[in-house]
């Protein structure tokens, strides 16, 4: 059977009769409702009014409900500030749960809930989701550090949340690693100047882990990578050697980002060094296969060829 049940018009005194069925000590009664609140929330009507009644649902070991709660919360939290405390305690018992996926939903949701009330009460959680065992708890509560940062960037400093994600760089996990890396990022270019900085042995473990990680994973360090200074050629060349692999990649974003660092990198060497014309020489052949992709690509794929040529 479908969903679109749920998205039905019903009649009058709908919120009554959802309110009574979110009491019900019936657990599969218990979630229609709070299916049917999503739906009717989903279409734009406004079910405010059942916040204490959803938040109630919290308590339940059906990570299926738990989802569907917390999606109700990040929309109506904003709109509800002093209601949205009601579920604190239970976004923190969540955050110490056996289950791995209960643990990252619940650290997720708090950093998306921007409220300052909640914000307060996200940062021992956080703290424990960094170190986490379990690489996807870590991965999203990386993530969760840019969100917060984005709320309250002196707090995220004042926490510490900076060299814990600093920390992140060297995990055993390629995708806790890419993830740390996009954070950073999203950090950098909302503070407008680089709050983390990079050093050579950072660099290391970035390009060790970009052969391991998803092509999205590798666009996030290709970026990320394209935005470092070498401290002289031979750190230069040593980067391009580790990156230039990724030419030959068939997703066409990871193929950009590598052509763009590699362009960084040509920059900071002689332009009639021996290496910068034989890296010129590999970058065509991927360029011109992008000529073949779709508009948008092809026209990113001449802007690097007419760079190259004006650098010849």
């Amino acid at each position: 059977m479908t969903d679109s049940k749920y998205f039905t018009t019903t009649k009058k005194g709908e919120v009554f009769e959802m309110r009574s069925e979110l009491n019900s000590e019936k657990k599969e009664k218990k979630r229609e409702a709070v299916k049917k609140v999503i739906a009717s929330m989903t279409v734009g009507k406004d079910v405010s009014a059942l916040f204490p009644d959803v938040v109630n649902c919290m308590q339940t070991d059906n990570l299926e409900l738990k989802k569907l709660v917390y999606l109700y919360l990040m929309n109506y939290a904003k709109s509800q500030p002093d209601m949205a405390i009601m579920a604190v305690n239970t976004f923190v018992k969540d955050c110490e749960d056996a289950n791995p996926l209960i643990r990252a939903l619940a650290v997720r949701t708090m950093g998306c809930i921007r409220v300052d009330k909640i914000t307060e009460y996200l940062c021992e959680p956080l703290r424990k989701c960094l170190k986490d065992e379990d690489p996807y708890v870590r991965k999203t509560a990386a993530v969760c550090v840019a969100k917060l940062y984005d709320i309250n960037a002196q707090l995220v400093e004042d926490q510490g949340f900076l060299d814990a994600l600093r920390d992140l760089l060297s995990d055993s996990n390629p995708m806790v690693v890419a993830n740390a890396v996009a954070s950073m990022s999203e950090i950098n270019e909302a503070s407008g100047h680089p709050v983390i900085e990079m050093n050579p042995q950072t660099i290391n473990k970035l390009l060790t882990a970009l052969n391991e990680c998803t092509e999205w994973g590798q666009v996030f360090i290709l970026d990320f990578l394209a935005n470092y200074i070498p401290k002289d050629d031979r750190e230069a060349q040593s980067i391009c050697e580790r990156v230039t692999p990724r030419l030959a990649h068939a997703n066409a974003a990871v193929v950009l980002s590598a052509v763009k660092v590699a362009m960084k990198l040509m920059e900071m060497m002689p332009n009639d060094s021996e290496y910068v014309i034989t890296l010129t020489k590999k970058l065509a052949p991927p360029l011109v296969t992008l000529l073949s992709s779709e508009p948008e690509v092809q026209y990113v794929a001449l802007r690097n060829i007419n760079l190259i040529v004006q650098k010849r």
